[in-house]
């Protein structure tokens, strides 16, 4: 089975760190990744940019307009995510316990099952 083990960031939580725990939380990304490798459980994963340099397309009348943004009043945004594929939700979330995000006071990763998955291998 397929899991998306999903990031958000709170900037609010992530400025109120000081740098060994910001490097803490980073150095334990790498062993995640490390530990999921070598298991064979890890099939993907992305960090995404800050929301700042995203944009935003929206079709109105067949005609495509792209603004910037998003510039939402949200205080989380996506920040990135694993794919794991694993034997069980449980041992889904036994790996989302692993991510150093899900230690952070107000943060937690979202654990959420695949129903379709395509790409160029699939």
């Amino acid at each position: 089975m397929k899991f998306l083990l999903i990031m958000h960031n709170n900037p609010r939580i992530w400025d109120a760190l000081t740098d060994e725990e910001r490097k803490e939380v980073m150095s334990g990304h790498g062993t995640f990744m490390e530990t999921v490798k070598e298991s064979g459980e890890l099939v993907s994963t992305a960090a995404l940019a800050d929301p700042s340099q995203s944009a935003v397309v929206r079709v109105r009348g067949g005609v495509p307009a792209v603004t910037d943004g998003p510039y939402l009043e949200a205080k989380e945004y996506l920040g990135g995510y694993y794919l794991v594929e694993c034997d069980s939700r449980e041992r889904a979330l036994e790996l989302a316990a692993l991510i150093p995000d899900a230690a952070l006071d107000g943060v937690g990763v979202e654990v959420r099952p695949v129903v379709f998955a395509g790409g160029i291998d699939g």
